[in-house]
């Protein structure tokens, strides 16, 4: 076997060991793996469902993948295609605040929906005793 097949191709960007990497943007299985927990945290036994409430699996996984989605298209808008090893971390920063924020705003409107369809009760029930003294003083 000749020498020349063993030796990888050069690479744009690489340094002179032909390795490189890019950090931004993430691979699809990335973005999938983000999406997946996503779906569990919403599902799941978390701080953010003990506040808020758990999503049912059939609403957190299209809820979830349009969190990333929407997290990924302002990342790229803002970060675009990255230049440098730093921008694509700063691209990647802001991405993964961006999911948990929009995470945190789902979760919030949900909770806030939910509150809303209650039935809300102005004053408790007097109970009989409360109710017999109302009587008798008036």
């Amino acid at each position: 076997m000749a020498t020349d097949e063993l030796t990888p191709a050069p690479v744009a960007g690489a340094d002179s060991t032909g390795f490189s990497f890019s950090i931004w943007p993430p691979t699809q299985r990335t973005r999938e793996a983000v999406v997946q927990r996503l779906v569990d945290t919403l599902t799941g036994d978390t701080i953010l469902c003990k506040r808020y409430g758990s999503v049912p699996a059939a609403d957190a996984e299209p809820a979830a993948r349009a969190i990333e989605a929407e997290a990924f298209d302002a990342a790229a808008a803002t970060g675009g295609a990255a230049a440098s090893v730093e921008d694509g971390i700063e691209a990647l920063q802001f991405y993964s605040k961006e999911v948990s924020r929009r995470l945190l705003d789902f979760v919030k409107s949900r909770s806030a929906a939910a509150k809303s369809q209650t039935p809300s009760v102005d004053a408790p029930p007097a109970t009989e005793v409360e109710a017999a003294e109302s009587q008798a003083t008036a």
